[in-house]
């Protein structure tokens, strides 16, 4: 039996009259009990239970659904008005009327039209007690209508430009939702500079040659009907400008300077602001003489739309929208005006009253224009409808005086202004009715001893019946004070005794009769486990028992159910229940776990549970080695307010000796089930004195201690409750900070309930402003963490202290702490900032601190804005990229890193706190001077003659500063890689191309280049070429090398036509054909020759070149003449040749990565030589290419 919630109750004390309910509330038709028997008997007015909504938008392309439900009793009939007409829909083949409904149904699936049956329809629902109407229902087709044919002329615009892209969608019912996409249906992105306006149209703040396409499509959504219009897809091409000119904003939508505004109560207010301007414009929004509401207010359409949800009328006024960018800032101010359809002050209320009753309706709505009231009766005009003695207008109020059966009617009222109306149909309904018991007789009540118990008497009866209670036979009234009475006629025993087992009579009067039904209350007592399982500890094979004797009230029956680990028992015939008993034989380790015993009634039920530990048994006997035995036979002497002695038995040691025991008790209070350590005591000492603590509800338990564990925790000790008193300390943790610039959140960690010390916990909070006169400010609340103190200063100290205080008393004075109330941003810039330019790179920036009364708040430092000022077409690529150092604390200087030379920088200073930045200071503009310049972009040399070279270079891409020269030297390189004397020579800024004359032919030059500036020279380029070795041909040059000069390439050269290189070779095949006559003669001979030895002592058989000290030909493999010769180790697949010791070998003279000669037997490759770090001047070699570089591939 559950108790429900109900508005009050009256407690019966000893002394009063008989126990008697007085129910003085007016009974509304909804609160007619809904019992069936009640139901069919109990005359009602009609009540409309559901309607179609007044605006009823439908769909053209399925029936037509007009709702129209209502009860009564008799049930109503049901009757419709179009048009304020007669509908008589039998007359309509079309038309039907759901059967014991007012609900039409139109077929216009078959045939018919909805435009056919738009209208004002209206619902009347009427039996004998009168007539309830709807409200009138407007019902219209929802229209989807296609977008009007139209060409569009492509937009060709230049960059920087604004545009507007029109929408115009076709007017729908609803109207439809508008959005643009392209021809893959993809949504155009949109940005703070594109944007859509609540009208639809797509707005550009400035155009960028990005925004050039096809297809921007318009698209309108109407959701009623599911369809999508799609407007003709309009082209945009945007021309790139020579020059943007930045230009301050100007308004697209709205225009001029003022605009007005008008809303509903209720509506979410949209306010609009686009611009136009470059760069693109920000929108910022602020409501003059006032502030946006915190909660309701949120920005849209990157912030160009205000909305403030659940608009009232305290939010007219006039908004202000500002437009700004880095050249000004222009604003609109938007004058709203907040009007209300009608809305319910008081609504009025169905009246049941019997003859001869008072009563009223009262009908009060408000609206901005006011509305005007007026009532009808039984849907007639009440200034035409049958005049009734009882009725009294007065306005907004009917007022009923000594009411009879015949004043039953259905009222209307009816508030309207030009916005709207509302109507409420409100019921008078006079019923004598005797009292009637609605709860079943002789109902029987089982409650357990000390629980609540419930007695139920539901009634009804015209006029409103009293209720009274009594028990027992001989009809004594009930007035003690162990008795609670609801308004429902419930009789409430909140601690039932075996003494309140009986019979109770509830009895209803009215003036017309008498009602009375009894109900039989029994009491039982709770069921109890006298015997719990107890913890085992068996050993591995035997059997183990557990006990689980149950004390119930004989009148119930009990069922015991056994679980292990809160599931059922193991289906297993090893385990069997005997009465009492849960016996397991035949243990093994699965069996370990916990065992509970539960008894149930079907009133309660109660638990108990054991551990049971299976071990391996022991072969031998042995002494049992254990933790201890629980104590027991705990006892409280010297029972004092704040202490107690307790005594206990130590339990068995199990052969090893106790140390200490451990003392725990239980708040049965506060913290019902949780243990707490009180204290430990040696294990010689079995009794002791405890400290206790005020109104607490103690409960004792005692565990021992030996040096193998501690023993399971003794039976509880008989409670004890300490006397109440005032708390002994206060809240910990006081804080006092403001979440908000007007208020001062006090907060602390409250007191737990054992802290409390006694009952009604309670916090005396007070504060007052630290630098102030004014006395403290109290007030005390309930068991809360935290108070909200409204309407203070901004930032403003304040002394709070929070002291505990319960029915006893107060806790002593508690500690003083200081808090702020709310921070606000801070009202003033930095002032008087200077700027000092260390060099190109650094600049140290000076403010005064702001004053400490203008920051509002906690100093949490100074922010630098700083932002390098850019080009007009490098802005219109982009925003300016703004940096920020923020300095912590009160420092009022600090350094700029990182600066670029030669720029001009501007920056501001803001102080922060903790609510956000401050505002700006002026814009301080400072430029860095010169540095020096990059590295050239390239270098490269071009159109090479015998005694010439062209150098062609970029100039560098950071120059820093303004060029005042470039510096060119350069050396000539040997072929033992020395370098020749270095030539210094100063080029023009102006200079792209220098040529350099008078040079050797066929030699090889290091060129070292760089810019310079006023501030010094920049980073080197070092680049490599090679004059040619006559007119008719080219010589190699390297590739450019930027900074570090290691990459090289080569350029194709051919040289078999040349005399000298046919001689050459020549020579070099005359002397291999000596050598391999000499060689063949030699070997003939048999003897041993240093080519033998030399192939004795080495394994590899390719041929040795000749040697140098005396002349001799080194050996050779004459199985493999084809190898050509080499120094030290073959020529690799890829036919390069490594360098080796020897100076002149061929190898020097390039890579010869792709020497080879062509099958006519001119030489085809490049020459190259290898790359090198860029060397000081003068004393570094680097290696020369050779036109012989063929060689290394030749035989």
């Amino acid at each position: 039996m559950q108790l429900k919630i109900m508005p009050k109750k009256k407690r019966l004390s000893a002394g009063r009259v008989p126990l008697i309910l007085f129910l003085c509330q007016m009974i509304s038709a909804l609160e007619v009990p809904l019992d069936p028997k009640l139901l069919e008997d109990l005359v009602q007015p009609p009540t409309i239970t559901q309607q179609s909504p007044k605006d009823y938008i439908i769909d053209p392309r399925e029936n037509i659904v007009i709702q129209c439900e209502a009860k009564g009793k008799p049930p109503p009939s049901f009757s419709w008005t179009r048009n304020g007409t007669h509908f008589d829909i039998e007359k309509d083949p079309l038309v039907t009327m759901k059967p014991g409904s007012g609900t039409l149904v139109i077929n216009i699936m078959s045939e018919g039209k909805a435009e056919t049956y738009e209208g004002v329809y209206q619902c009347t629902a009427r039996n004998e007690r009168g007539a309830a109407i709807s409200n009138n229902i407007v019902v219209r087709p929802s229209r989807s209508p296609l977008w009007t044919k139209e060409k569009l002329e492509p937009i060709t615009l230049q960059s920087g430009q604004s545009l507007v892209l029109p929408c115009r969608p076709p007017v729908g019912l609803p109207p439809p939702i508008i959005f643009w996409m392209d021809n893959s249906f993809q949504r155009l992105p949109q940005s703070e500079r594109v944007s859509q306006g609540l009208n639809g149209d797509l707005y550009f703040s400035n155009v960028l040659p990005e925004d050039t396409r096809e297809d921007y499509i318009c698209y309108a959504r109407f959701n009623h009907t599911q369809t999508i219009q799609q407007k003709q897809p309009i082209s945009v091409k945007v021309v790139s400008a020579k020059l943007n000119r930045e230009r301050p904003p100007t308004f697209l939508i709205p225009e001029g300077n003022t605009s007005n505004k008008e809303e509903l109560r209720g509506n979410v207010l949209s306010l609009e602001c686009i611009a136009e301007g470059l760069p693109t414009p920000l929108i910022y929004w602020m409501k003059e003489e006032g502030t946006l509401p915190f909660n309701r207010t949120y920005y849209k359409n990157f912030q160009k739309t205000l909305q403030i949800l659940q608009v009232s009328e305290a939010d007219s006024g006039n908004y202000q929208c500002i437009a700004k960018n880095a050249l000004g800032s222009i604003h609109h101010t938007i004058s709203v005006t907040v009007k209300a359809a009608p809305y319910w002050i008081t609504a009025p209320q169905n009246l049941v009253l019997s003859p001869g009753e008072n009563g009223a309706l009262i009908c009060r709505a408000n609206g901005n224009p006011k509305p005007r009231i007026s009532w009808l009766s039984n849907g007639v005009p009440i200034e035409i409808a049958p005049d009734d003695p009882s009725r009294k207008i007065d306005g907004d109020t009917i007022i009923f005086s000594n009411v009879q059966e015949r004043s039953s009617a259905v009222y209307q009222c009816n508030a309207s202004n030009e916005y709207g109306y509302l109507l409420a149909n409100a019921f008078v309904n006079v019923l004598a009715e005797p009292p009637r018991i609605l709860t079943s007789a002789n109902t029987l009540y089982q409650v357990i001893a000390n629980r609540p118990a419930l007695l139920d008497c539901a009634f009804f009866g015209s006029p409103l019946p009293t209720i009274e209670w009594f028990k027992g036979a001989k009809g004594s009234a009930l007035h003690e004070d162990i008795y609670v009475l609801h308004d429902n006629g419930t009789l409430e025993i909140p601690v039932a005794q075996k003494d309140s087992t009986g019979t109770y009579t509830c009895v209803a009067r009215n003036k017309l009769g008498m009602a009375k039904n009894e109900a039989h209350l029994e009491i039982k007592d709770p069921t109890r486990i006298i015997k719990q399982p107890e913890f085992s500890v068996v050993q591995r094979g035997s059997t183990v028992s557990f006990e689980c004797k149950v004390k119930h009230d004989h009148t119930l029956i009990p069922t015991v159910l056994w679980l292990k680990d809160k599931g059922e028992l193991p289906n297993d015939g090893r385990f069997t229940i005997d009465k009492d008993h849960l016996v397991v034989t035949d243990v093994s380790d699965d069996d370990n776990g916990t065992y509970t015993c539960v008894a149930n009634t079907t009133l309660d039920n109660v638990s108990a549970s054991a551990v049971l530990i299976v071990v391996a048994p022991t072969p031998t006997p042995a002494p049992i080695y254990d933790v201890p035995n629980p104590p027991f036979d705990l006892e409280l002497t010297d029972q004092l307010d704040k202490s107690v002695q307790l005594s206990w038995t130590p339990g068995d040691d199990n052969n090893s000796p106790i140390t200490k025991f451990i003392i725990e008790y239980e708040d049965a209070m506060h913290e019902a089930g949780l243990w707490h350590h009180q204290t430990e005591v040696p294990g010689t000492q079995t009794t002791t004195q405890l400290k206790l603590s005020p109104y607490v509800i103690y409960t004792f338990r005692v565990m021992a201690e030996n040096s193998l564990g501690r023993s399971l925790p003794s039976e509880r000790s008989e409670q004890y409750l300490t006397k109440a008193a005032e708390p002994d300390k206060n809240p910990t943790t006081v804080e006092g900070l403001g979440s908000e610039p007007d208020n001062l959140v006090i907060t602390w960690k409250p007191l737990n309930g054992f802290e409390s010390n006694g009952p009604g916990l309670q916090y005396k909070v007070s504060w007052r402003q630290k630098d102030g006169d004014d006395e403290w400010t109290s007030v005390v609340v309930a068991n809360v963490s935290k108070y909200i103190v409204s309407g203070t200063p901004t930032f403003v100290p304040y002394l709070i202290k929070v002291q505990a205080l319960n029915d006893v008393g107060f806790a002593p004075e508690p500690a003083v702490v200081m808090g702020h109330s709310g921070e606000d941003l801070p009202m003033v810039a930095p002032g008087n900032v200077q700027v000092t330019v260390v060099n190109s790179t650094l600049a140290e920036v000076h403010w005064d601190p702001v004053p400490l009364k203008s920051i509002r708040g906690h100093l949490q430092g100074y922010r630098i804005y700083y932002w390098k000022a850019q080009s007009s077409s490098k802005r219109n690529r982009r925003h300016i990229e703004k940096k920020i150092l923020t300095f912590q604390g009160s420092k009022t200087h600090g350094m700029l890193l990182g600066l670029e030379p030669f720029s001009n920088y501007t920056l501001n200073v803001r102080v922060v706190n903790g609510k956000g930045e401050g505002p700006a200071s002026p814009d301080r503009v400072f430029g860095t001077p010169e540095g020096v310049p990059s590295a050239p972009s390239s270098l490269k040399i071009i159109n090479p003659t015998l005694d010439s070279l062209t150098l062609e270079w970029d100039p560098p891409s950071h120059p820093n500063g303004i060029l005042t020269e470039y510096i060119l030297k350069y050396q000539p390189i040997n072929s033992t890689h020395e370098l020749g004397p270095l030539v210094d020579l100063k080029i023009p800024a102006n200079k792209t191309r220098w040529t350099l004359k008078n040079l050797n032919f066929s030699t090889r030059y290091k060129f070292y280049f760089n810019a310079q500036t006023s501030a010094g020279s920049g980073s080197q380029i070092t680049e490599e070429g090679i004059t040619t070795v006559d007119e008719g041909k080219m010589a190699g040059i390297l590739p450019p090398d930027v900074g570090a000069g290691k990459a090289m390439a080569s350029r194709q050269v051919d040289i078999a036509t040349q005399g000298w290189f046919i001689g050459l070779m020549c020579a070099v095949a005359l002397l291999i054909l000596i050598l391999l006559i000499v060689c063949f003669i030699r070997r003939n001979k048999g003897g041993k020759y240093p080519v033998k030895e030399k192939e004795d002592a080495h394994a590899d058989p390719e041929i040795q070149p000749m040697k140098e000290d005396d002349g001799t030909f080194g050996e050779y493999s004459d199985a493999e003449d084809h190898k050509p010769l080499k120094k030290g180790s073959r020529t690799p697949s890829d036919r390069t040749v490594k360098k080796e010791d020897s100076d002149d070998s061929l190898v020097d003279y390039g890579e010869g990565v792709n020497g080879q000669f062509n099958e006519d037997g001119s030489f085809i490759g490049q020459y190259s030589g290898k790359k090198e770090k860029e060397p000081a001047e003068g004393n570094e070699s680097s290696e020369a290419p050779s036109p012989v570089n063929a060689m290394n591939s030749f035989v």
